[in-house]
């Protein structure tokens, strides 16, 4: 594994070109975002996608969210209602998963039985970069234990996860939880997951 630490708030581009290289060609990296370290690739390469699934130990079932770089492109990704927008519009940068109804351009393995995919768009400088420089939306899945518990320390992960995969862009220490999962698919606002982030507007 390759292994960099970057500045949270001011990333040296030479480390985000690294890693971009590394999606660009099939590969699997650790990044951080504003809530937990994540796994990811990019969502166009199969083999890849595969890759993080063996990783999480997941049979292929589990939805994986992705990040957009920003709201501009979401429709290339899902169908987004005017009630959605506005909601993701108020909410994001931030830590929360949307579930939305999937676009066509999704690969079919990140959509779930309902149809629909979890996008994010972090307030963090690194992931948001990476899919911006990569041109296409990331993997988003959190680093975890075999239990599910998340990992914090950078070095610990490197430990775990050294031969699985290719890079991890290192940011410190994080000591937050998993985010927010909210369902904007339907009439009305679903809160599947509370975790980061305030809910209080999703509640019905």
């Amino acid at each position: 594994m390759e292994y960099y630490e970057l500045h949270p708030v001011t990333p040296q581009l030479r480390f985000i070109n690294k890693a971009v290289e590394v999606l660009k060609n099939g590969g699997v990296i650790i990044y951080p975002t504003d809530t937990v370290y994540g796994i990811g690739c990019d969502i166009f390469n199969k083999e890849a996608v595969e890759r993080v699934y063996d990783i999480k130990h997941e049979a292929g079932t589990k939805l994986f969210s992705f990040i957009c770089p920003d709201l501009k492109d979401i429709a290339k990704y899902a169908k987004v209602s005017d009630y959605a927008y506005k909601s993701m519009k108020k909410h994001l940068p931030g830590p929360y998963t949307f579930v939305l109804p999937a676009a066509k351009e999704v690969p079919k393995k990140l959509w779930t039985k309902r149809d629909t995919v979890g996008i994010r768009v972090p307030n963090h400088a690194i992931a948001i970069l990476l899919a911006k420089e990569l041109g296409n939306p990331i993997i988003s899945t959190s680093v975890t234990k075999r239990n599910g518990d998340p990992l914090y320390d950078p070095l610990e992960i490197q430990a775990i996860f050294n031969s699985q995969v290719d890079l991890m862009l290192a940011a410190g220490a994080l000591e937050g939880v998993p985010s927010s999962i909210i369902d904007l698919s339907g009439d009305g606002p679903e809160i599947i997951r509370e975790g980061a982030g305030d809910v209080t507007a999703f509640v019905v």
